[in-house]
């Protein structure tokens, strides 16, 4: 703990618990081993940890937040709430530092990271904002089956056949099969790579596809990731409309389009046929490339599976991402490209200067094994099943309890519901707050254009219960009422 070493300090000069335990959190906040913003052990966990009562951590914390030092927010816990000049100091060095960063190392630096909130695992907060499947109907004595003989196996791979960075030959074949069975595009193993998740490959892309200045298209509101990568990348952003049938098509001067048709993340709305032969089109004309992200396509609850853009593509413009992070356990990071014959190969080439050998590669054979014999697919069907369930329960409640409040966009498809807020920014604001102080969480997004901004929330389901679906709802009735 930072501050254990001045509390025995103080102890041993004969001050009272109390005013040790002040002095040392004090202190520690003085000299910067406890930082601003930086949460404090609850007030449980400290006193067991000095084996003092909770009364005087309690007395300790308000004495230190009352001079400024700390504040509490409730449900979250305590935090310190000053900066000190040796903080600054730091800062400074840290930001001479950057000055010897390439251009590349200080764009990075200037992108705006994710927010991340503090939340007591010990509260029983409903989490909306995890986005992860429900494992707890995943095969798992088929896939660790699968695991064990490929680790067993391992000591017939040898260097004379080391597999190339774009991935294990059997499971970039599975995968061609997959998609040629599934998704209806017409590819073989050698235009696919295997990457770690999508992102992965979505920053490589760019780096190889956009120049500094360049133009590049996305979607708004879109995966921030991808603004990321092309900010990184030090391509110039244009953001795209939607008007409820998803992208808005222009004639753009830009040498990229990232899109989700199939199902725009995050509103879930779908691209229609005639739009898509208009961005191909438009790639024509423009020798642009289009990445088309194929978002939460394994899971549809009512209709046909919609056809990729891929399938529509004569010209070897469109590159296709998929993702295993919503079918398989979250700590298997897997995901592929299908490339057009031209950029395979300077594809391979991206990826080896970052990888040299492929990741993951054991699991990367396990998953090939794993969809060869059947299994993933039986997976994929219990799981649609599961979570057409799940959908049903919660955009029926979502409708009954929060239409009044937002407007929720109608599909039939993936993880989460997404729904507009109807309200202004400060209506808006009323309800993210009471929501948190109602214990809830969710994703959100906004959306700024002529007319406005507008400001959208999405609710993750695969991994909540029924239970906690309808907890989740009651709970975001009580925050919508309290908002303006």
């Amino acid at each position: 703990m930072q501050f254990h070493a001045a509390y025995c300090f103080y102890i041993n000069r004969d001050f009272t618990k109390l005013k040790a335990l002040y002095q040392a959190i004090r202190d520690a906040i003085h000299e910067g081993a406890v930082v601003y913003g930086e949460k404090l052990p609850s007030t449980r966990e400290l006193a067991a940890a000095y084996h003092i009562s909770r009364g005087i951590v309690n007395q300790a914390y308000d004495m230190l937040t009352s001079q400024g030092y700390l504040h509490s927010e409730h449900g979250r816990g305590t935090f310190v709430a000053y900066q000190s000049d040796i903080i600054h100091d730091h800062q400074q060095t840290v930001r001479s530092d950057t000055e010897r960063l390439s251009a590349w190392g200080t764009r990075i630096q200037q992108l705006e990271q994710t927010a991340h909130y503090h939340v007591d695992e010990g509260a029983a907060w409903i989490d909306f904002s995890r986005y992860q499947p429900d494992l707890s109907k995943f095969p798992y004595d088929e896939w660790n089956n699968r695991l064990y003989a490929e680790v067993r196996n391992r000591e017939q791979y040898t260097a004379a056949a080391a597999v190339s960075s774009l991935g294990e030959p059997k499971l970039r074949e599975a995968i061609a099969a997959y998609l040629r069975r599934m998704r209806g595009i017409q590819t073989d193993a050698a235009h696919i790579a295997v990457t770690a998740g999508s992102m992965q490959a979505i920053a490589l892309l760019t780096q190889l596809l956009a120049d500094p200045g360049d133009h590049v298209v996305t979607e708004s509101p879109s995966y921030v990731g991808i603004s990321q990568a092309i900010l990184a990348a030090g391509a110039r952003l244009i953001e795209a409309n939607l008007d409820g049938q998803g992208l808005v098509p222009q004639d753009w001067q830009a040498r990229m389009l990232f899109v989700t048709p199939s199902r725009q993340f995050p509103t879930g709305e779908m691209l229609s046929l005639e739009r898509r032969q208009t961005l191909l089109d438009w790639a024509h004309r423009q020798d642009a490339i289009i990445v088309e992200d194929d978002y939460d396509s394994e899971f549809r609850y009512r209709g046909m599976h919609v056809e990729p853009l891929k399938t529509l593509d004569k010209e070897g413009r469109v590159i296709y991402l998929g993702s295993f992070t919503k079918t398989l356990p979250f700590e298997v990071r897997l995901g592929y490209v299908v490339l057009p014959p031209a950029l395979a190969e300077p594809f391979q080439k991206a990826q080896a200067l970052y990888e040299p050998r492929p990741v993951n590669l054991i699991e990367q054979r396990a998953l090939a094994e794993f969809m060869a014999s059947g299994q993933y697919e039986r997976h994929l069907r219990r799981m649609n099943r599961l979570y057409s369930r799940k959908f049903q329960v919660l955009l029926q409640l979502l409708k009954q309890e929060l239409s009044a409040w937002l407007d929720w966009v109608e599909n039939d498809a993936g993880l989460h519901v997404f729904g507009w807020w109807r309200g202004d920014a400060a209506s808006y604001e009323a309800f993210q707050a009471s929501a948190r102080s109602e214990g809830v969480l969710f994703s959100e997004v906004s959306s700024s254009s002529a007319l406005g901004t507008k400001y959208g929330i999405y609710l993750s389901f695969a991994h909540l219960s029924d239970a906690q679906l309808q907890e989740g709802v009651s709970r975001l009735v009580k925050a919508a009422g309290a908002a303006p």
